[in-house]
């Protein structure tokens, strides 16, 4: 069996109590929405930012880049909030089930903005994509859900993170972090 590629990308992740909620707010969801069969459910739930790729062993110059880039950030914290759920298209039957948001999500609009400047200047142009959709993926499954809104989940974001997602083994490596101004 090949070995899974190791990502890496920034995101935002929610606290240990947010999350937790998260994770219970999906299990509600799903009784809620009838969804059936058994999903694959997100251990590490998070809004990612930007993806720097995939790889066997990361490159030094990946994370010396995002390092410079992350440093370069300057802006206050923020609340985030999402009010809605629905699915994005994906792989039949590997469709994945998301939290997304209207007002809420202004800041991880700016936050995107500011570090893909960020990202260009440190020279990682190729990986700072203009277009961003922000999310927060629940789950993996069959069905297909139509977009419903639900009781808003907020939170404040403090700090912003580089991960390494160790794949094949279902961990998340902080490469880096950088606090938002209070």
């Amino acid at each position: 069996m090949p070995r899974l590629l190791d990502g890496v990308f920034f995101a935002i992740l929610p606290d240990a109590a947010h999350a937790a909620l998260i994770k219970q707010q999906t299990r509600h969801l799903c009784r809620e929405l009838g969804l059936t069969g058994e999903p694959l459910t997100v251990r590490h739930p998070h809004v990612s930012l930007y993806n720097l790729g995939s790889y066997e062993c990361v490159p030094r110059g990946i994370v010396a880049a995002a390092a410079e880039a992350g440093d370069a950030v300057q802006m206050r914290q923020f609340d985030v909030g999402f009010d809605k759920v629905m699915s994005f298209t994906g792989r039949q039957g590997n469709l994945p089930l998301v939290l997304r948001g209207d007002d809420g999500i202004a800041g991880l609009m700016m936050l995107h903005q500011y570090l893909g400047l960020a990202m260009r200047n440190a020279g990682l142009g190729p990986w700072a994509k203009g277009s961003y959709t922000p999310h927060l993926t629940l789950r993996y499954g069959a069905d297909q859900v139509g977009e419903h809104a639900i009781e808003t989940i907020r939170w404040t974001v403090r700090e912003f993170v580089l991960v390494n997602s160790l794949r094949d083994r279902h961990q998340y490596v902080l490469l880096g972090r950088w606090p938002l101004c209070g």
